[in-house]
Protein backbone atom coordinates (compact mmCIF):
# COMPACT_ATOMS: atom_id res chain seq x y z
CA UNK A 1 0.00 0.00 0.00
CA UNK A 2 1.24 3.37 -0.98
CA UNK A 3 1.04 6.27 1.59
CA UNK A 4 2.24 8.67 -1.02
CA UNK A 5 0.29 8.79 -4.16
CA UNK A 6 0.06 10.23 -7.70
CA UNK A 7 3.70 10.25 -8.52
CA UNK A 8 6.29 7.55 -9.28
CA UNK A 9 8.03 5.61 -6.11
CA UNK A 10 11.78 4.96 -6.15
CA UNK A 11 12.29 7.55 -8.73
CA UNK A 12 13.96 10.43 -8.14
CA UNK A 13 11.56 13.28 -9.77
CA UNK A 14 11.59 17.36 -10.04
CA UNK A 15 8.53 18.64 -8.29
CA UNK A 16 7.96 21.39 -10.27
CA UNK A 17 7.38 18.74 -13.47
CA UNK A 18 4.65 17.22 -11.50
CA UNK A 19 2.02 19.93 -11.97
CA UNK A 20 1.50 22.27 -14.98
CA UNK A 21 0.05 25.75 -14.73
CA UNK A 22 -3.00 26.27 -16.57
CA UNK A 23 -3.88 30.31 -17.93
CA UNK A 24 -6.94 31.44 -15.79
CA UNK A 25 -6.87 28.11 -12.93
CA UNK A 26 -5.37 26.97 -9.64
CA UNK A 27 -4.54 23.45 -10.89
CA UNK A 28 -3.91 20.87 -7.75
CA UNK A 29 -2.14 17.97 -7.09
CA UNK A 30 -3.22 15.41 -3.73
CA UNK A 31 0.00 14.07 -2.79
CA UNK A 32 -1.16 12.19 0.83
CA UNK A 33 -4.47 12.88 2.63
CA UNK A 34 -5.26 11.48 5.90
CA UNK A 35 -6.19 12.36 9.54
CA UNK A 36 -2.83 13.66 10.55
CA UNK A 37 -1.59 15.00 7.29
CA UNK A 38 -2.31 16.42 3.78
CA UNK A 39 0.35 16.89 1.06
CA UNK A 40 -0.93 18.87 -2.24
CA UNK A 41 1.41 20.17 -5.22
CA UNK A 42 -0.61 23.67 -6.67
CA UNK A 43 0.07 25.42 -9.97
CA UNK A 44 -1.50 29.24 -9.64
CA UNK A 45 -1.58 31.05 -12.96
CA UNK A 46 -0.69 34.88 -12.62
CA UNK A 47 -3.44 36.65 -11.06
CA UNK A 48 -5.40 33.18 -9.17
CA UNK A 49 -6.44 32.90 -5.66
CA UNK A 50 -7.67 30.77 -2.94
CA UNK A 51 -9.48 33.48 -0.71
CA UNK A 52 -9.28 33.65 2.63
CA UNK A 53 -9.38 30.72 4.79
CA UNK A 54 -8.20 28.97 7.92
CA UNK A 55 -7.16 24.94 8.74
CA UNK A 56 -7.52 23.00 11.56
CA UNK A 57 -4.03 22.13 11.03
CA UNK A 58 -0.40 24.26 10.81
CA UNK A 59 0.07 24.59 7.13
CA UNK A 60 3.75 24.78 5.37
CA UNK A 61 3.80 26.40 1.84
CA UNK A 62 7.18 25.76 0.24
CA UNK A 63 7.17 28.04 -3.28
CA UNK A 64 8.73 26.20 -5.98
CA UNK A 65 8.91 28.33 -8.69
CA UNK A 66 7.86 31.61 -9.32
CA UNK A 67 6.09 33.82 -6.60
CA UNK A 68 3.11 33.51 -4.46
CA UNK A 69 1.52 36.30 -1.99
CA UNK A 70 0.52 34.90 1.36
CA UNK A 71 -1.68 37.07 3.78
CA UNK A 72 -1.33 35.11 7.17
CA UNK A 73 -4.04 37.28 9.99
CA UNK A 74 -3.40 40.07 7.43
CA UNK A 75 0.01 40.48 7.04
CA UNK A 76 1.46 40.00 3.99
CA UNK A 77 3.92 37.69 2.90
CA UNK A 78 6.08 37.71 -0.82
CA UNK A 79 7.32 34.46 -0.99
CA UNK A 80 9.48 33.52 -3.98
CA UNK A 81 10.81 29.73 -5.23
CA UNK A 82 13.03 28.12 -2.31
CA UNK A 83 11.45 30.02 0.34
CA UNK A 84 9.12 28.72 2.98
CA UNK A 85 6.29 29.83 4.73
CA UNK A 86 4.78 28.63 7.81
CA UNK A 87 0.48 29.48 8.80
CA UNK A 88 -0.71 28.58 12.02
CA UNK A 89 -3.75 26.69 12.80
CA UNK A 90 -6.88 28.64 13.05
CA UNK A 91 -5.66 31.91 11.88
CA UNK A 92 -7.13 33.30 8.50
CA UNK A 93 -5.05 33.11 5.57
CA UNK A 94 -5.31 33.45 1.94
CA UNK A 95 -2.94 32.51 -1.51
CA UNK A 96 -2.49 34.78 -4.48
CA UNK A 97 -0.60 34.78 -7.35
CA UNK A 98 1.70 37.86 -8.23
CA UNK A 99 3.16 35.56 -11.15
CA UNK A 100 2.65 32.61 -11.96
CA UNK A 101 3.99 29.68 -9.49
CA UNK A 102 3.79 26.47 -7.93
CA UNK A 103 3.99 25.33 -4.42
CA UNK A 104 3.87 22.56 -2.02
CA UNK A 105 1.49 22.49 0.59
CA UNK A 106 1.74 20.40 3.74
CA UNK A 107 -0.75 20.48 6.53
CA UNK A 108 -0.03 19.07 9.95
CA UNK A 109 -3.51 18.14 11.63
CA UNK A 110 -3.87 17.89 15.50
CA UNK A 111 -3.26 14.32 17.26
Amino acid sequence: MAYIKNMDHEKVLNLTGEVEVAKGQVVSKTLAQNDAVSITLFAFSKGEEIGGHDSEGDAMVQVIEGTGRFTVGGTEHIVHAGEVLIMPAKIRHAVYAVEDFKMLLTVVFPA
